[in-house]
């Protein structure tokens, strides 16, 4: 294949005789020159001295004084000149980001020669540039006069006013910010170009001779070069180019190199470049997912890898999926060459150094001096945390375990490594040190390791490592030297941005293998089999303008760079690659997601109607079969039906027991009560700063439980002074709530202050309320007599199985019970749910939606206690009830169950000596069926038990 660089080689061999010892080769960037060498030693017959080669930026950073500034400090600077000159108040955490914008607009205002001046004197007497100054366009005086039809100076609005105030002084920051970069001997990008143009001698120049070569859009700093060099005949240009969208106008792919040509001409002819008027293998493919194409990648190597790898590359519009398209190489490619760099923010070292930031601004308040709970465990959980501390995942587990929602610094300090971590850090230098000394610990640690089997990926994060620890050092001296003075929120935001911009460079020989890289990468370098991938509208071009203070008419009038630039830079680059390659396969995916509109790009749109060979389409299928999951059944084997003797036979287990959930979590589900009783599964624990209804619940229980302990204090009988003394005093109520929280959710000693954030606070208030009610409802039933809270209960029971008689235990604990006019009452307390009303005893067994759980745990409650009041030989009679807190405002309300079929009259179940024995044997009958050794776990039938089921996974039932 005849490349483009080839060509250029060819002839500026002939053209010079192989003689370079004078001259410079210049290209838009640096990879191109070791393809080009390449070719030009091809054209040798003996060895000779090789050109020299260097970027356009290069070529005048070498050529100025100055040197290009570090970006934050570059910011720095001129808030400091903008506070000067507009007196502003305003922080450096509120200047910095639109200080970034500030400062890219005047590198794009000098690296376009713009008339500074002129563009940023007072809008009045901008607004009369388009009659007074001649050496304006007529194009460039129609932008000034359409930004001055859309943006009236007459009609000031608040925001107007603000902007033309501060358009009023820019042209003084400006220069008052270039003076003081000068004195520095700094500048930025485009400062550092315009004083070498404005400076320039070609005489002085190194070589005698300069070649440029593959350029397609050239700034006005660039031209003017261009132009002195060629004047002083020290110049040649090189332009790659076809005359398929050369030769069509307008086109955008052609709209610079058309310019070029007519004021540089080419030194290769124009015959050399009809390329894409002949007919090629391209192929246009939609797929459904942007990972569908890196696993579509393997399946097109296979087929079109070049026996010369190089000839051969993958093109990624969308860089971000380097990673998929690294894990999707087969085994066929023999060497690989990436010019992009691994992004430095999808390295454990970042996600680190994220995780301790976070933790030190977010994660801290400094009022209370206590952490977070999330941030303390996303550092907890970091793979370096548990590589630098053993005493990590422990640590991790006692917080989890004990509801540690906001631990204070000395309860994490457990070892050096934690300490390290976890002290509470006052400033960005503070900070900094941490952060670097962290680090430092980490590649000590790889040292210390053995190489492993992913060597490739213990050297990349190693390099990471190094990397994060330079940038962290960057703006340590920037910190320490009092340039950057940011809040750490300001300070993390940088740093973050920082990092995420960088990226790790892959070592290797870039000349040989095949090559997977960027669009941007492809400038100057020819292809005989191409994929791209991700040729979406949004990747290519890429969608969005640069943030710019200065208004597109203006920056249009003024000659700078719009985003009609990009879109033609991007045009020719797409077209550029089309032109010399054999086979091209262009792929997009057609899923909308962010920025992706499952569109394929314009370009390639544009390219099918204007070329007149054909173009094959395919689509890309996910062979996608619907997932169908077995029901589970668990059979009652041997093995099963001694575990399930291990757990609930007390000759066994002493400590076997069968409370009202367990009984109630077999009629919901068979297999769940499996994998909770019978395995002994749990869930993991979790820590949740919502209080959730368990949590909630038991607050509750607490409370109440000590409020009638104390109420009860000297006497068993609770009469209405008693409780409306106590309702009176808020405080002391609040009091038992608090107390509540600290044992069951916050896990501190009583005497520790409790930190509630909002949802928590709401939470208290409503249990308070909660108590208030209840209070309120025994106010209507005082005096009564308090037999006990919190009370457990149980009895031994024998259940037949075909192998003989399992001896067990049933029972629960009793939320309260009370005794008033020989009856008492068994009372659960309810803070959530409707009141059920059975139909009848048998209901209460029976699978359904609607049986009720509550009056089942109740009842089985009651014929305990009924069974031990007869043993004592008491009369009373036994009441069950449920308790609705959030119901027990009513002035009628009753706790006391009632039973009855729908539409009929209910009954109040207030003696349960007239159901117990129904109740018993539809219990034993359970207990059989539960035992029976025939009769297996199987899933439930009513999938809304599913829902919020902890197994469910296990199950894997689709809801």
């Amino acid at each position: 294949m005849d490349t483009f660089l080839k060509q250029v080689a060819h002839d500026l061999y002939t053209k010079t005789n192989g003689d370079f010892a004078h001259l410079a080769v210049v290209f838009p960037n640096k990879r191109a020159s070791l393809f080009f060498n390449e070719y030009l030693a091809q054209e040798a017959d003996r060895p000779i001295w090789s050109p020299a080669y260097v970027s356009i930026s290069e070529l005048f950073r070498q050529s100025s004084s100055l040197q290009v500034g570090d970006s934050i400090k570059l910011v720095c600077d001129l808030y400091r000149v903008f506070r000067e000159a507009t007196g502003s108040k305003e922080t450096l955490d509120d200047f910095y980001f639109w200080g970034e914008m500030l400062i890219s607009d005047f590198d794009d205002a000098d690296k376009n020669l713009a008339d500074t001046d002129a563009l940023f004197s007072n809008l009045r007497d901008l607004n009369a540039l388009a009659d007074d100054y001649d050496f304006l366009e007529e194009g460039q005086k129609e932008a000034i006069s359409q930004f001055f039809h859309n943006f009236s100076i007459h009609q000031v609005t608040e925001l107007k006013q603000r902007f033309i105030s501060l358009w009023n002084v820019l042209g003084e920051v400006y220069t008052r910010y270039r003076q003081v970069l000068r004195e520095q001997g700094i500048a930025y990008e485009g400062m550092l170009y315009r004083e070498v143009i404005d400076r320039l001698d070609v005489g002085t120049l190194p070589y005698q001779r300069y070649v440029f070569v593959g350029f397609n859009v050239l700034n006005k700093v660039e031209q003017e070069l261009f132009h002195r060099l060629n004047e002083a005949g020290k110049a040649l240009f090189y332009w790659d180019y076809d005359n398929f969208y050369l030769e069509k106008t307008p086109h955008e792919a052609g709209e610079f190199i058309r310019r070029n040509l007519r004021n540089f001409p080419s030194e290769l002819p124009a015959s050399a470049f009809s390329n894409l008027n002949r007919p090629k293998e391209i192929t246009y493919i939609e797929s459904p997912t942007e990972n569908g194409q890196a696993r579509y990648l393997p399946q097109w190597i296979r087929t079109n890898l070049t026996e010369d790898e190089k000839e051969t590359a993958v093109v990624l519009c969308n860089e971000s999926m380097l990673q998929p398209v690294l894990h999707s190489l087969p085994e066929n490619v023999s060497h690989l060459n990436i010019t992009m760099g691994f992004p430095l923010s999808q390295t454990p070292a970042y996600s680190f150094v994220n995780a301790l930031m976070e933790l030190h601004t977010a994660g801290y308040n400094p009022n209370n001096g206590r952490y977070r709970f999330d941030e303390v465990i996303s550092v907890l959980r970091h793979p370096y945390t548990r590589q630098l501390s053993p005493e990590a995942g422990k640590l991790e587990k006692a917080l989890t375990q004990d509801n540690r929602f906001y631990p204070l610094p000395s309860e994490l300090k457990k070892d050096e490594a934690l300490e390290l971590l976890f002290q509470p850090r006052e400033g960005n230098l503070s900070l900094c040190i941490m952060l670097a000394e962290a680090l430092k610990r980490m590649a000590a640690c790889y040292q210390q390791q053995a190489a492993s089997a992913d060597a490739a990926f213990d050297q990349l994060y190693r390099e990471a490592l190094f990397n994060a620890f330079t940038l962290i050092n960057r703006f340590h001296t920037l910190t320490e030297s009092g340039e950057l003075q940011v809040q750490p929120a300001t300070f993390k935001r940088l740093l973050t941005r920082v990092m995420s911009a960088a990226s790790i460079p892959f070592h290797g020989e870039p000349a040989i293998g095949m090559q997977v890289m960027g669009v941007l990468e492809t400038r100057n370098l020819d292809f005989r089999h191409l994929i791209m991938l991700s040729v979406n509208e949004g990747q290519l071009p890429k969608s969005g303008g640069e943030a710019s203070f200065i208004p597109y008419n203006l920056r249009k009038a003024f000659g700078m760079t719009t985003i009609d630039h990009k879109i033609a830079v991007y045009a020719y680059y797409f077209y550029r690659l089309l032109q010399r390659a054999e086979k091209v396969t262009l792929v997009y995916n057609t899923s909308t997601d962010g920025i992706n509109r499952g569109e394929m790009s314009r370009f390639m749109l544009q390219f099918l109607i204007e070329w007149e060979y054909p173009v094959r389409r395919m689509v890309l299928e996910a062979a996608q079969s619907p997932q169908t999951t077995a029901p589970i059944t668990i059979e009652k084997t041997p093995d099963v039906m001694r575990r399930m003797q291990s757990v609930f036979d007390v000759r066994v287990n002493p400590k076997a027991f069968l409370s009202p959930s367990a009984l109630n979590c077999y009629l919901d589900c068979p297999l769940k009560f499996y994998y909770k009783y019978v395995a002994q599964l749990s869930a993991p624990d979790e820590v949740s700063a919502e209080v959730d209804a368990s949590h909630f619940g038991s607050i509750f229980h607490d409370a109440a439980e000590h409020i009638y302990k104390d109420l009860t204090a000297h006497g068993k009988v609770i009469n209405k002074e008693a409780i409306e003394t106590l309702l009176k005093d808020e405080v002391r109520l609040q009091e038992y709530v608090d107390n509540g929280f600290k044992k069951l959710f916050f896990n501190i000693p009583k005497e520790e202050r409790a930190e509630y954030n909002g949802i928590q606070l709401i939470n208290s208030a409503v249990i308070t309320r909660y108590l208030k009610q209840l209070l309120e409802n025994d106010l209507r039933y005082a005096p009564f007599t308090f037999s006990g809270s919190e009370h457990f209960v149980s009895e031994d029971i024998d259940i037949r199985t075909p192998r003989g008689i399992l001896k067990s235990r049933i029972g629960g604990i009793i939320d309260r019970l009370d005794t008033k006019d020989g009856t008492l009452r068994i009372v659960d307390y309810k803070t959530g749910g409707d009141a059920d009303t059975p139909a009848n005893v048998e209901s209460l067994f029976l699978p359904d939606k609607k049986r009720s759980a509550y009056v089942f745990q109740t009842f089985l409650y009651a014929s305990i206690v009924c069974r031990k009041l007869r043993e004592k030989g008491s009369g009373l009679r036994v009441a069950p009830s449920l308790l609705y807190i959030h119901r027990a405002a009513s002035q009628d309300y009753s706790p006391v169950i009632r039973m009855g079929e729908p539409r009929k009259e209910k009954e109040a179940v207030e003696d349960f000596s007239q159901y117990e024995n129904l109740f018993r044997e539809n219990l034993n009958q359970l207990l059989e069926v539960i035992f029976n050794p025939e009769i297996a776990f199987n899933q439930t039938d009513n999938e809304d038990k599913c829902s919020f089921c902890d197994f469910r996974g296990l199950c894997k039932r689709q809801i």
